[in-house]
């Protein structure tokens, strides 16, 4: 698999921990992709550093914005989606650092008809706060340094950053939603396109993305392992506010309980708006035009 892969990333008014991830993708052994920041309405300072990292990434990057009315990631990430070039495209968030093998790893495993579920290590307060304030770069750790924060409590795991070959067994999970997040997330852009995306409907925090996987089961398309390949960082953040968790664990019932591929509020939505905006030269640019 030699296309384009657009790594879209995540991010609402958190500069720290997006610097650290941009800097995880500057070291990336694979260099032939895009970064499309998805950000669901951040203050002028994450433009800035995105600004500061156009000249240093070493591939091309671009800022989608939309104004800030709570938590809509969902959406966000169509409009980054619609923004991206890539054929492959790996969701990843803004606090979730990769791996130098992250975009290798990715490719290896993408194949026809599936899409790729990987994990996370999970760092604790106190470590985020020392990675962040003294510029640490746990990307570039060994298993042992991993280790050693492993018996000090810092880390919830290590099994994420073993590597092991592509094999049958990765597999195995192939009807199974549970567990994929889009936090670390790779989909081929054509199954992407035929369920829509992602779905708008979505608001608060919660549920968008196995409602996207559930649809792109209902679409054969299969899950694929990603575990033991394409494991990412991911550093701590204060609990988010639930309180439409319970609303959008009725709407994936919904989608579980039905054979629908297509989003409510998909993707396409985001280009009918667009072009809308295109077609009245009258009206000011929208909101989540790219910076």
């Amino acid at each position: 698999m030699s296309e384009l892969i657009s790594v879209i990333v995540t991010t609402y008014d958190r500069e720290d921990a997006l610097d650290a991830v941009l800097r995880g993708l500057s070291r990336q052994d694979d260099r032939n992709f895009e970064v499309v920041i998805a950000d669901d309405g951040s203050g002028p300072g994450t433009a800035d550093l995105i600004g500061q990292w156009e000249s240093r990434l070493g591939v091309p990057i671009r800022h989608v914005w939309q104004e800030h009315r709570g938590f809509r990631a969902a959406e966000m990430r169509n409009r980054a989606l619609a923004a991206s070039r890539g054929d492959y495209c790996i969701f990843l968030d803004g606090d979730c650092i990769p791996r130098a093998d992250f975009v290798v790893a990715h490719r290896a495993l993408a194949e026809p008809g599936w899409f790729v579920a990987g994990n996370r290590i999970l760092l604790t307060a106190a470590l985020t706060e020392r990675v962040l304030r003294d510029g640490l770069a746990p990307e570039t750790w060994t298993f042992g340094d991993f280790a050693r924060h492993r018996l000090r409590g810092e880390v919830n795991r290590l099994m994420p950053l073993l590597r092991l070959p592509p094999g049958r067994w990765r597999k195995l999970k192939a009807q199974d939603w549970r567990g994929c997040r889009s936090c670390n997330l790779a989909v081929w852009r054509a199954d992407l396109e035929r369920v829509d995306g992602f779905d708008a409907a979505y608001t608060g925090w919660g549920k968008e993305d196995s409602d996207l996987v559930v649809r792109l089961l209902h679409a054969s398309v299969a899950r694929k392992d990603g575990r033991f390949a394409t494991g990412v960082l991911h550093l701590w953040h204060p609990p988010v506010d639930r309180s439409d968790l319970a609303r959008n664990e009725v709407r994936l019932e919904t989608t579980l309980a039905g054979d629908s591929m297509r989003a409510r509020r998909g993707l396409s939505d985001v280009r009918r708006d667009d072009a809308a905006y295109q077609a009245d030269a009258g009206t000011p640019a929208p909101s989540w035009q790219g910076r």
